[in-house]
């Protein structure tokens, strides 16, 4: 089964890689098709094993890396934990990690832009890319 829509875009990115299109590859993209948040290989890999016993941590791997090599997600370090994923956002948008719990929020801020912006122009730079993690935890409310 093929899900519509980016499923079906990552076939042909894996096959245009040289990769056969398997029944564990499709199983990874149907996961990463339905992913909310920015899961790690590991948590694929448990999702995908619950669908398909047969699928290998090597298998999980060697598609994220073609799919991140092509530009169709986004490989992430935050922090020291593992290498976290998301599909290549349509408009930017930057990560804030809660360090108590690993949950990533993603936000936009023009004003972050704009003083960014304002920096390179008055250094002289152009930005060609940027990305900006905060690390915090949520304050209690007393």
């Amino acid at each position: 089964m093929t899900v519509p829509g980016k499923t079906a875009d990552y076939e042909a990115i894996l096959r245009d890689a040289g990769l056969r299109i398997t029944k564990p590859r499709r199983i990874i993209l149907e996961i990463l098709h339905s992913a909310h948040g920015h899961p790690d290989a590991a948590e694929i890999f448990e999702r995908a094993v619950a669908m398909d016993s047969r699928i290998s941590l090597a298998t999980v791997y060697r598609t994220m890396r073609a799919l991140e090599d092509s530009g169709a997600i986004q490989r992430h370090a935050f922090g020291h934990g593992p290498a976290r994923f998301e599909q290549a956002p349509e408009a930017h948008h930057d990560h804030l990690i809660d360090i108590d719990t690993g949950e990533v929020i993603e936000f936009a801020s023009s004003r972050i832009e704009a003083i960014q912006q304002e920096i390179a122009t008055r250094l002289g730079y152009e930005i060609v890319h940027h990305r900006l993690e905060l690390y915090g935890r949520r304050i209690k409310a007393e």
